[in-house]
């Protein structure tokens, strides 16, 4: 499977990503991470900034799930696959952390990439869309906006 313009699109509407794991135990582990992106058509990279957890349980069983939506557009997607750390002293996470980098600034220092290999994407959608098919994008983007008390920029 490969991320396509409408998965980019929610990518960057989305405030959060959830990146589930599985730790030792076995326990389900999802933890909400900031600082994401689509890399190339394949991937998704995930800052480390404090996912020391997250970390390890990707070492140990690198099949994941990452999930994220575009609240004021009430969708998004699941993603699953599996992941590999790649270290800050690999060549590699220079290029890999292109965007990751420019949006974490200098205030918080990325200690690893977790970088996620697409197999499975699935589209998440509100229910309203199946209540309420006939409502349009802007109808339920301002639902949003009055749902959470908030109003768009310019």
């Amino acid at each position: 499977m490969k991320i396509n313009d409408a998965i980019r699109l929610d990518i960057q509407n989305s405030v959060l990503c959830w990146l589930a794991t599985v730790d030792d135990r076995g326990a389900p582990n999802v933890t909400p991470k900031e600082i994401f992106a689509s890399h190339g058509d394949d991937r998704i990279v995930i800052a480390d900034i404090a996912s020391s957890g997250s970390v390890q349980n990707v070492r140990a069983r690198p099949r994941v799930c990452v999930s994220f939506v575009d609240v004021f557009r009430q969708r998004g997607f699941k993603i699953t696959g599996r992941a590999e750390i790649v270290q800050s002293q690999e060549s590699r996470f220079s290029e890999l952390g292109v965007e990751l980098v420019r949006m974490a600034g200098v205030g918080f220092p990325i200690r690893n990439i977790i970088c996620v290999y697409v197999e499975q994407i699935a589209r998440i959608w509100a229910p309203s869309y199946r209540l309420f098919p006939e409502r349009s994008e802007s109808e339920r983007m301002r639902s949003a906006y009055d749902a959470y008390g908030v109003e768009p920029k310019g």
